[in-house]
């Protein structure tokens, strides 16, 4: 008997149309699972909000303010309650009649950083009080000592005395926060108590109106009572201080400010170690370097920090000048006025640093031995004067300006340092560019060019070189009340 032949089927070949249409395939149920992943709901915050909020504190001070001498304020004058707040004010005043003190309270937020009982929160929040009291999530009280505060970053820090090692938390690095990156602030709105609330970082680097200001903007909610409580990430970590709302009617509309991290850590290591802030100073005061002032002093692109006076202090000591141009700071670029503060804030005081400087259209680096700014805080600052004869009063009218030499009465009558030299303003053409670029009656213009000027025709001179080296613009240097600023205006043709 014949074995029967086995029969095997035939394969179908595996061509490059089939191979295509697999790969497609494969393509639309990756987009298709990652829909679905967008679309899916965030995982919730909840075991973050557990992890964290042992940390977070409930701050309340007291005190103690002089009482009210009478009725005015609380009622209007010719009410028929004024007798009966007067009346009220009579039963709480001592035996000599006057007004008894009361006691004032104000809720804030706060968080631990240390097992041993360090307590951030903002100055506003602790400012005057005479007493503070600590609530922990627990329900615990405890009261706080200052260590330390500081204004200008509206930062203070606290100090409690526990039997038991505290929960706390750790900074993160602010720098790293990215615009859309979510966050959760929490503290004691309203003083509502324990709140959580979430959100994102909606912008970066705001300015508010400190000097050493570096604030992220969040549309987390934050409300009164929320000031000094933490903004975390999504790590646990503290990347900002809760600090302020932008808010026509007080409460939240989706624009709240953190005071960033990095800042914040600087400012506790120096209170916990010396009780203050001790910040680098260069004593020199600046201004940007807008467009225009670029074109005028012939610099490529409109950047660095332009310095309008040097007082005494280290950068007077160190050889900088009027007009010089900061473009570095210690290796580093400047890129405007705000970036080069922070930096010399930001700088170990007696450090010496490099400052690399454009002066007279060439670079030169020079070496300063930093200050501190709170020893120069309220020093008179008066500017460097060569004294230059006096010449004879005449009025001119150029660039939009009618211009006068000084005189003794002039000086005494604008408050101008005895022996400055320059040119006073006496009128503004509305229509000109001088005026739409601040200059009054009154102003002072002591140079022009980067050179000192006493006389009209020192003016003219220095129009004329200008117009020689083919610049459109001419720097000037214009005082008022004391306070310099650069100017750059147009030469007519």
């Amino acid at each position: 008997m014949q074995p029967k032949a086995v029969t095997r089927s035939k394969q179908t070949p595996f061509t490059p149309a089939m191979r295509a249409a697999l790969i497609g395939l494969l393509v639309l149920a990756m987009v298709a699972l990652q829909t679905v992943a967008a679309l899916a709901k965030p995982e919730s915050l909840a075991p973050l909000a557990e992890k964290i909020s042992p940390s977070v504190v409930n701050i309340t001070t007291s005190t103690l303010v002089e009482g009210r001498t009478g009725p005015r304020g609380i009622v209007p004058e010719g009410s028929p309650f004024e007798d009966f707040f007067r009346e009220f004010q009579d039963r709480n005043r001592d035996d000599e009649g006057t007004p008894a003190p009361r006691r004032s309270s104000a809720l804030g937020s706060g968080f631990v950083i240390s097992e041993d009982g360090y307590v951030v929160t903002n100055n506003h929040v602790i400012e005057g009080a005479d007493e503070i009291i600590i609530e922990f999530f627990s329900g615990e009280e405890l009261k706080a000592t200052v260590i330390g505060t500081d204004p200008n970053t509206d930062i203070a820090l606290l100090k409690v005395e526990a039997t038991t090692p505290l929960p706390f938390v750790s900074f993160g690095d602010s720098d790293a926060s990215r615009v859309g990156d979510w966050v959760i602030a929490m503290g004691n709105p309203l003083g509502q108590g324990f709140s959580v609330s979430a959100g994102i970082v909606s912008a970066r680097n705001r300015a508010l109106s400190g000097t050493y200001d570096d604030y992220i903007q969040t549309d987390a909610a934050i409300n009164r009572g929320n000031s000094g409580g933490p903004l975390f990430n999504m790590d646990g970590q503290v990347i900002g201080v809760n600090t302020a709302i932008l808010s026509p009617n007080g409460g939240s509309i989706g624009i709240g400010f953190s005071m960033a991290a990095n800042v914040v850590t600087r400012v506790v290591d120096q209170l916990k170690e010396f009780g203050e802030t001790r910040r680098g100073w260069l004593g020199v005061r600046i201004q940007d370097v807008t467009q225009d002032v670029a074109d005028a002093m012939g610099l490529d692109a409109a950047t660095g920090a332009l310095i309008t006076d040097v007082p005494d202090g280290p950068a007077k000591d160190a050889g900088l000048l009027t007009g010089d141009v900061i473009m570095s700071f210690d290796g580093v670029d400047v890129a405007d006025t705000r970036g080069l503060v922070r930096q010399v804030g930001n700088s170990p005081v007696g450090a010496g640093v490099r400052v690399t400087v454009l002066r007279e259209g060439k670079s030169q680096t020079i070496k300063v031995v930093l200050g501190r700014r709170e020893d120069a805080d309220g020093a008179e600052e008066t500017p460097a004067v060569e004294e230059t004869p006096e010449a004879e009063p005449e009025v001119k009218s150029m660039m939009g300006l009618t211009l006068t030499p000084l005189t003794d009465a002039l000086r005494e009558a604008l408050g101008a340092d005895e022996g400055m030299t320059g040119l006073a303003v006496q009128e503004v053409d509305e229509a000109s560019e001088a005026f739409e670029k601040g200059l009054r009656a009154g102003d002072i213009i002591t140079e022009a060019g980067q050179q000192k000027i006493a006389t009209i025709a020192n003016l003219e001179e220095r129009v004329q070189a200008a117009k020689d080296a083919g610049r459109k613009s001419l720097l000037l240097l214009v005082r008022r009340a004391g306070d310099p600023r650069f100017v750059a205006l147009s030469l007519a043709e």
